[in-house]
């Protein structure tokens, strides 16, 4: 495998944006492919044959482009269709899910863990699961969230109308966990919000950027990170031409969230269509 490769990114639309930021700032030199499955979101709402389907075509775009490793940054994706990812490319993959539940272990110290998701990732119990192998002994609560999606994405992260959603959604845990982790890649835009209703006591946990310090490692331990020599001359900036945006529809308002979620809008996106060819047809 050619350490020089781009790493893959892909999500259901743009909230795995929270995700790429992560990476970019743990690995400034490496260069990214980020897939935004935007024509087809959301996948919190789909069945799981449904979200296995898009995800294998998501993942065999990527790798067909090249690239070294896939990161499945969508919770959704995660949760339903991992192994079936997994099955189907010939480069490792690492979910958002894995990453999540194990730094949530970590900081809880024996504590209630809180899992705030979409509806999808919270019916698939999924975290839950993923937390019981890394400690059998850890309670867990898991709450749907899904209007987080839609007050990110407009912009209204900040706003009163955030702070009443987040109130009637988190307001009662806040006396009775140590630990919450944002289970969704759109949720880490709501972090001031999240943070003023459960209170300082409470650990906030992005699961995003707990794949990035794993993937990170990962690169170290097979030999994939980008050797020092090509280390570029100038600091690399969040959506910059060395890395490239793909979207399946509606990509003028995936520029206009990204500079939301980034500061920035991506300097190339290109709109693609990810099914219907023989390369990407699942079995």
């Amino acid at each position: 495998m050619n350490s020089n490769l781009p790493i893959g990114i892909f999500d259901s639309g743009v909230g795995g944006l929270t995700v790429y930021r992560a990476l970019h700032e743990h690995l400034p030199d490496e260069r990214f492919v980020y897939l935004g499955d935007t024509a087809r979101v959301p996948y919190g709402t789909k069945s799981l044959t449904t979200v296995e389907r898009y995800a294998i075509e998501n993942s065999r775009f990527l790798e067909a482009h090249g690239i070294k490793l896939l990161v499945v940054a969508c919770n959704t994706a995660s949760a339903l269709a991992l192994p079936a990812i997994r099955r189907a490319l010939q480069v490792e993959v690492v979910g958002v899910i894995g990453p999540g539940a194990r730094a949530a272990v970590q900081q809880a110290q024996g504590q209630k863990i809180a899992v705030i998701a979409t509806e999808a990732t919270v019916q698939s119990g999924a975290y839950a699961q993923a937390i019981a192998r890394v400690d059998a002994t850890a309670t867990v609560i898991e709450r749907a969230c899904p209007l987080f999606v839609s007050l990110a994405e407009e912009g209204w992260a900040d706003s009163d109308v955030a702070q009443t959603v987040a109130s009637r959604y988190l307001s009662d845990l806040a006396s009775d966990i140590g630990v919450l982790v944002m289970g969704c890649t759109h949720y880490p835009s709501l972090r001031p919000v999240i943070a003023s209703v459960v209170g300082a006591a409470v650990q906030l946990i992005d699961a995003g950027e707990a794949t990035a310090l794993e993937v990170e490692a990962l690169l170290e331990a097979r030999g994939l990170a980008r050797a020092p020599s090509e280390q570029l001359a100038r600091p690399r900036k969040l959506c910059d031409d060395l890395d490239h945006f793909y979207v399946t529809d509606a990509a003028e308002r995936f520029a206009r969230v990204a500079e939301r979620f980034l500061g920035s809008a991506p300097s190339v996106i290109e709109a693609i269509e990810v099914w219907g060819h023989d390369e990407l047809r699942t079995n």
